[in-house]
């Protein structure tokens, strides 16, 4: 008895999911902080920092949950 073939439909081609960027710091990786000096905490200046959230990768770490 000869083999029935049928045709399979083709595969469907899923788009890769771009990761969400960090909310702190909008995928950039840094932040910027406030200087102080002195005894009383006067602001000179801000510099800019790692942020603490993505450790300077600018992916959001809680995107699966």
């Amino acid at each position: 008895m000869p083999r029935k073939t049928t045709r399979r439909a083709p595969a469907k081609t899923v788009a890769p999911v771009e990761p969400a960027p960090c909310p702190t710091c909008t995928g950039a990786g840094t932040v910027a902080r406030t200087v102080r000096v002195g005894r009383r905490h006067r602001t000179v200046g801000r510099q800019e920092g790692l942020c603490l959230t993505c450790l300077g990768s600018g992916l959001d770490p809680n995107a699966d949950a």
